[in-house]
């Protein structure tokens, strides 16, 4: 089994690697992006539960935030229901941004994927919900 492991691993990584070569922009980067993704689908967030959800220490979602948002990808707003906090959102800028990245990068994919034959397209697409679950766990 342990080759098996590997195997998949490898081949993930590549094709995690292959996918950022097609970023739209590489004015921003990889975590940068992340961030105004968690942020376009959750909405509003504070520093403190961006981190959480990026898996990243708060100084380091601190940066991430400021250098957003002096690029204008962010907006920083007061928390409604406590005055302490601050919440992000994603701004026009930031959410097109976001948009063309995951466009250029779905038109590579769907490119490739037509190079295989429909029975690998159907293995890769039974295969999905399985990949979801072994990313989440």
């Amino acid at each position: 089994m342990p080759s098996n492991a590997s195997d998949l691993r490898i081949a993930v990584m590549r094709l995690a690697r292959r996918l950022r070569t097609e970023r739209a922009s590489d004015t921003l980067t990889p975590s940068q992006l992340a961030v105004l993704a968690t942020l376009m689908r959750e909405g509003p967030m504070c520093p403190g539960d961006l981190a959480g959800a990026e898996r990243v220490q708060p100084p380091s979602m601190t940066r991430i935030l400021n250098s957003l948002q002096a690029a204008g990808m962010v907006t920083k707003t007061r928390h409604p229901e406590d005055g302490r906090q601050v919440l992000y959102a994603a701004t026009g800028d930031g959410e097109q941004l976001v948009t063309r990245d995951r466009e250029r990068r779905d038109n590579w994919l769907s490119h490739r994927l037509q190079e295989l034959t429909e029975d690998e397209r159907a293995t890769l697409q039974a295969a999905m919900p399985i990949l979801n679950r072994l990313a989440l766990g």
